[in-house]
């Protein structure tokens, strides 16, 4: 049975159950994504979620015929400025407002740390 098109973005709507929001999904997306989460970050999680599924849901209810589906923001393709050479910052002037530095260098804390042998 072929459905005429006014009637295939209903039919495909139906088929789509809406997503329950269940400490079920909260902790499968949590051990998903490797994050432990406390009982009220866990809460705070379903309502933002339940929130932005719902603001996806009210998108169902725009007329969106004869609109074509957008790919790209802008319909200009790689837009680069060229390079040009200006004035590079002298050293001093880089340094000026570094809050650790030697003279010659940033100092930033260490942060790789050889391994214990």
């Amino acid at each position: 049975m072929k459905l005429q098109p006014q009637f295939r973005e209903q039919a495909f709507f139906s088929y789509i159950c809406p997503m329950l929001v269940d400490d079920a999904l909260i902790d499968k997306l949590s051990r998903l994504a490797m994050l432990d989460f406390s009982k009220d970050e866990k809460e705070e999680i379903k309502t933002d979620l339940e929130k932005m599924i719902g603001f996806v849901d009210k998108l169902k209810e725009l007329d969106t015929t004869g609109v074509a589906p957008l790919l790209h923001m802008s319909t200009e393709i790689n837009i680069l400025r060229p390079d040009k050479t200006g004035n590079m910052l002298s050293r001093e002037e880089a340094l000026k407002n570094a809050p650790h530095h030697n003279g010659v260098y940033f100092q930033v804390p260490k942060v790789i740390k050889k391994p214990a042998q």
